[in-house]
């Protein structure tokens, strides 16, 4: 009977298998890493959600905040140029009436 050399490729086949398994865990891990990265990181996909919800209440923000400058000026150059405009905030707000005007006060009777 012959001897048989023994069998190297069985041998070293175990070894490559477990290291192609350990490898294939550790992408399997590193690329749960990076998906939860993506997520909840610092710049991911939660923290780019919240960026665009105050990027739209500063924008809304922006927007009431311009149509009021708009209304101030247009209030400011109605009473610069229109002297009807200074009469009725006067007659308002403080009050006001002209000489040889009368003034009725009505009060509610129970």
């Amino acid at each position: 009977m012959k001897k048989r050399a023994p069998d190297t490729t069985t041998t070293s086949s175990l070894p490559r298998r477990r290291r192609s398994r350990v490898l294939r865990y550790l992408l399997v891990a590193a690329g749960c890493v990076l998906i939860v990265d993506a997520l909840v990181g610092d710049r991911g996909f939660l923290a780019m959600l919240k960026a665009r919800h105050q990027y739209r209440a500063l924008e809304a923000s922006l927007a009431h905040s311009r149509a009021e400058n708009a209304q101030l000026r247009e209030q400011a150059r109605r009473l610069r140029e229109d002297p009807q405009a200074i009469e009725d905030i006067a007659r308002r707000e403080l009050g006001l009436i002209r000489p040889g005007e009368k003034l009725f006060i009505v009060k509610d009777v129970k």
